[in-house]
């Protein structure tokens, strides 16, 4: 008969951490569908908004969210002095540069295609992080990258060219961004949380976005305040930008941020399905084959054993957020 320990680990207790495990997986898959429609959200809006003007007032009111639930959550929402100098640097680069490209990228190209590039993320955090040596140099890590541009061309290529071109390149520069962001955050979540880093790295982001943001915003007028363009701004700010990043956070200190990642693989096919529903963009075969082969060769990379090069820095692993 099994003793006390025994009715523990297969009792109750554990039938209740099974479930608060499922639990966290279905907040985090719930995350992914609102940020893979996030893509066509932000897509329909910008027609009506400028996009940094856009990027602008969702990210303050996304920073703002995350300070307030930051605050209540670890008790404070400062961070040391040692650390405001490359966190401002990250942010402004991550979010900042990051969602200039992005958004404007996305004026000129389809929302399924954005995601679909947006999707070379973590192809791009795997190659910053070899180079600053944070990761150890692995012939899967660049047999990966290798599939992984394969995959671009093919996406890229599926429309021809055209001035989608330019948004595309826009786009795939901001995925540069985000990556570069994620790899060399990494020794800053040694000192601080995944949620503080974020919200200040959101915060300083912003102010990269005030001044383009505000001239879109002043030259537009008045004329893009509707409640529709209302309404996308504060799902894209309090759900996409603040609320789904809790989820994510829960879920990464539930289940661990590997499997959370593997989700992330699902948002691409989620936005193209998403824009060709809401905004009728078609679904070219290009997109479909490129798209798979871009999962293919990020799946490639996590293949190479993780860890730190001989003689190089072990850092905590970045959260692994695709940002939209």
């Amino acid at each position: 008969m099994p003793d006390g320990d025994g009715l523990a680990a297969t009792g109750p207790g554990a039938r209740a951490g099974a479930d608060a495990r499922r639990l966290v997986e279905a907040g985090a898959l719930l995350v992914m569908v609102a940020w893979a429609a996030n893509f066509v959200i932000i897509k329909g809006a910008i027609a009506t908004v400028p996009p940094i003007g856009f990027a602008l007032i969702r990210f303050l009111l996304a920073g703002l969210v995350l300070l307030v639930i930051l605050r209540r959550r670890e008790g404070s929402a400062g961070i040391p002095r040692v650390v405001i100098l490359p966190l401002t640097i990250l942010g402004g680069f991550g979010f900042g540069v990051y969602q200039v490209l992005w958004a404007s990228g996305l004026t000129v190209t389809t929302a399924g295609t954005s995601a679909l590039l947006v999707a070379t993320t973590p192809i791009w955090t795997v190659l910053v992080a070899v180079a600053m040596r944070t990761e150890a140099p692995h012939r899967a890590r660049f047999l990966g990258a290798v599939v992984g541009f394969a995959g671009v061309a093919l996406v890229v290529a599926a429309r021809g060219l055209s001035l989608a071109g330019v948004g595309d390149l826009l786009t795939l520069s901001a995925a540069v961004c985000w990556g570069s962001y994620l790899a060399l955050s990494a020794p800053l979540l040694a000192t601080l949380s995944p949620l503080r880093l974020t919200t200040w790295a959101i915060l300083f982001g912003t102010v990269v976005m005030a001044i383009p943001g505000s001239l879109q915003l002043a030259a537009a007028g008045p004329a893009w305040v509707t409640p529709e363009t209302l309404a996308a701004i504060a799902y894209s700010g309090i759900v996409a930008g603040g609320l789904a990043n809790v989820l994510i956070f829960r879920a990464i200190a539930v289940v661990g941020p590997s499997r959370v990642a593997n989700l992330q693989l699902l948002l691409p096919a989620l936005a193209v399905l998403f824009a060709a529903v809401a905004l009728g963009e078609p679904v070219l075969a290009g997109q479909v084959l490129g798209g798979a082969v871009i999962i293919a060769g990020i799946l490639i990379a996590r293949r190479a054993p993780a860890g730190p090069p001989p003689g190089g820095r072990r850092v905590p692993e970045p959260t692994p957020l695709m940002e939209a």
